[in-house]
């Protein structure tokens, strides 16, 4: 037992400490989407610190990605047939972010390897997963590039290059702007500190998002009662429908 633990010991002691370590801060780690919620910019920032001077070489490079809750999705390709557009061939993806953002200090190219991209899935397109496709399509790559063309169109999907402002090679900042249409659940921002294009660093923290008052009130109501929920918003419609029937009364007189 005793050579046991001196063996691992040893073994800690022979590890390197990490010369470059992040320090974070957010301008906040939560986001309250209301009724009138519009989106939301969160401002990263933080520092490095060392236990020895700056090394020469390389300059340091920082990327950034905040990652919406993962699920899956059904991606299906339409094709035009008699005159009108059809649902036919379709993949099934086993988990792709719900938001995803990447925030590089230089071309995400240029301060990120393959290598390291694919070990920690960095790039919107190593951020999803997808396991297989039926064996009839031959192009499953295109589904989930579709998937990525309609979810950058919307901004729920953003590549900001040279976004992150390095100073000194010590101070860093990036602003990520959250769109409307988002996801209740934990992002994932992790931040990367690279030097020519390896990980040198990485530090990880979470952003709540969660609906507040009226709107968490309605989705819960949706949720659990769904024939109360139904009803109301009938009675809701019916009193408006009513209301502006009585308008348009008083106004003819």
């Amino acid at each position: 037992m005793l050579a046991r633990i001196l063996a691992i010991l040893t073994l800690f002691t022979a590890l390197p400490a990490m010369a470059e370590q992040v320090v974070l801060g957010l301008s906040q780690n939560e986001v309250a989407i209301t009724a009138s919620f519009d989106g939301s910019e969160i401002l990263i920032f933080g520092a490095v610190r060392r236990e020895e001077p700056i090394p020469d070489g390389p300059p340091l490079e920082v990327v950034i990605t905040v990652a919406g809750p993962s699920l899956p999705v059904t991606v299906r390709r339409k094709e035009r047939r008699f005159g009108i557009w059809v649902n036919t061939d379709a993949v099934d993806v086993d988990r792709a972010p719900s938001y995803y953002a990447v925030a590089s200090s230089g071309p995400l190219r240029e301060v990120l390897t393959n290598v390291e991209d694919l070990r920690y899935r960095i790039s919107v397109p190593r951020a999803i997963r997808s396991v297989g496709a039926p064996m009839t399509i031959q192009d499953s790559a295109s589904f989930t590039n579709a998937l990525i063309r309609i979810r950058t169109g919307s901004d729920l999907y953003q590549l900001l290059e040279e976004k992150v402002a390095v100073d000194q090679q010590t101070l860093f900042r990036t602003s990520i702007q959250l769109p409307a249409a988002l996801t209740e659940g934990g992002y994932v921002t992790r931040i990367f500190l690279t030097r020519d294009g390896t990980v040198v660093s990485q530090y990880q923290t979470t952003i709540d998002v969660r609906k507040v008052g009226l709107e968490r009130w309605l989705h819960a109501l949706s949720r659990n009662q769904p024939l109360l929920y139904g009803l109301m918003s009938i009675a809701i419609a019916i009193a408006a429908g009513w209301g502006a029937s009585a308008g348009f009364a008083l106004l003819r007189r």
